[in-house]
């Protein structure tokens, strides 16, 4: 039998030629044959037809066709973030450059656990993640898989830096927080209400009053970008708070933090620069392949938390010889380098060309709101912050604007989200991909219009 060939090496890029070649057609041949946004049929027919193409997992002989078969049917039976009626997620549609960044990456598989694995990728990620962290006026950045392990993360600086810190945060905020706060073994959580679905400065003072104690005993965390409507909390506000009680600030940019490269938008996140910790997720408003998040921190010193030692990593007389230590800048111990891809974004589009991206999607919410508001069918939830709108049939029940978005599901024909706002059930639309058209936004009108009873 014949050894495969490798993907890095001197032969490896002739040997993923074809392979690639194969991969193209595949994807292809497999978004053709699903026509649309989603596989049509729903969980039990888009697994059956997965289990046809798998066949036997392991099998005694290999097939040389596997490559084609599997990715076609990966490629029939995905959601497609690129299509303008897959809008329900901050799952966004990644940019050609930066997938072919990644594609270097998986080739020459480093590990950014050491510096003898990844020597290049580790002196890169220092210069990305610093001049990303000065976007929000941060001396330093972590990557992380996405916002759940950057919140993580700062609830764990947090805990370090000031033992038994008490988290609040806000009705409307992201749930991993409190979940970290339990995985942290934090005390029980304060929650702010978000009368409004955004954090309420006047109860979070009632609340800071009320958990007084040493400067940096409470961690406020705050959104910009809610996974619900795209709101941003009123972060000059709640930064003025937190100085003044001497509570620690964490704010979840997740999703809005990509308005930093806009000029028309950035303003909206203005207070970030006071932030303790910033989470920052390019695999929503960065056009990234996932993973692509970040935790920026302000205080260096924060970092010290995760410091940690192998001798078969970063034994003391290598550190001291000048070798770098990788192994605190993640509790993660194997980690590929991410930081490629948004390297090379950063580099190819510059901060025009992000920035025009992140207009274009935020005009597409505007002009989908203009569309229902002006459609006698429609209700409309609010004039979007970002680029998430909220809207539901008008006069329909919560059971039938969730019937509506099921049959879209499963006929393949739109994915939509929803969310529970005011106490009602609202479609959900999240525009990420900046070449919809008006004409798009109309149609998708018009499917959610022919489907509602």
């Amino acid at each position: 039998m014949r050894t495969p060939p490798l993907a890095s090496g001197a032969e490896g890029p002739d040997a993923l030629r074809p392979l690639l070649e194969t991969v193209l057609g595949a994807l292809a041949d497999g978004g053709d044959a699903r026509g649309g946004p989603l596989p049509a049929g729903g969980p039990a027919t888009v697994a059956r037809q997965v289990r046809d193409a798998v066949g036997d997992v392991l099998p005694d002989k290999g097939d040389d066709n596997a490559l084609y078969d599997l990715v076609r049917a990966l490629a029939e039976g995905a959601a497609d973030p690129a299509h303008p009626h897959c809008a329900a997620h901050l799952h966004c549609p990644p940019l050609a450059v930066a997938t072919a960044a990644d594609l270097a990456v998986s080739a020459l598989n480093p590990s950014l656990d050491s510096w003898d694995q990844a020597p290049a990728a580790s002196e890169l990620e220092t210069l990305v993640t610093r001049a990303l962290a000065a976007e929000t006026g941060a001396a330093d950045a972590l990557v992380t898989t996405g916002g759940t392990e950057s919140n993580q993360l700062a609830l764990l600086l947090a805990r370090e830096t000031h033992p038994g810190v008490r988290l609040l945060y806000g009705a409307n905020a992201h749930h991993s927080l409190p979940r970290a706060a339990w995985l942290l073994g934090l005390p029980e959580p304060v929650t702010v209400p978000a009368p409004a679905g955004t954090l309420d400065p006047a109860a979070l003072d009632e609340a800071l009053t009320e958990l007084s104690g040493p400067r940096g005993s409470v961690l406020v965390a705050a959104t910009a970008g809610t996974t619900d409507a795209g709101l941003i909390d009123p972060l000059p506000q709640i930064a003025a708070l937190c100085a003044a009680h001497g509570a620690r600030l964490h704010i979840d940019a997740a999703y809005g933090g990509g308005l930093l490269f806009s000029g028309p938008h950035r303003t909206k996140l203005t207070g970030l620069e006071h932030a303790d910790t910033v989470t920052l997720d390019l695999h929503k408003l960065g056009w990234q392949p996932v993973a692509a998040g970040l935790l920026t921190v302000k205080n260096p010193h924060d970092l010290t938390a995760l410091a940690h030692r192998a001798d078969y990593l970063n034994a003391d007389d290598d550190t001291e010889a000048g070798l770098p230590d990788l192994l605190g800048r993640s509790p993660r111990t194997t980690r590929r380098p991410d930081i490629l891809k948004i390297a090379v974004t950063l580099k190819t589009l510059g901060r025009e060309g992000l920035g025009a991206l992140v207009d274009q999607v935020c005009a597409h919410a505007h002009e989908l709101a203009r569309l229902v508001d002006t459609h006698p069918g429609f209700e409309l939830h609010d004039t979007p912050t970002i680029s998430t709108v909220l809207f539901r049939p008008a006069g329909a029940s919560d059971d039938t604007v969730a019937a509506v978005r099921r049959k879209l599901l499963h006929d393949g024909r739109a994915v939509l989200g929803r969310a529970h706002l005011d106490g009602r059930l609202w479609l959900k639309v999240t525009l990420l991909n900046p070449h919809t058209r008006p004409d798009d936004l109309a149609a998708l009108l018009k499917l959610v219009e022919g489907n509602t009873p």
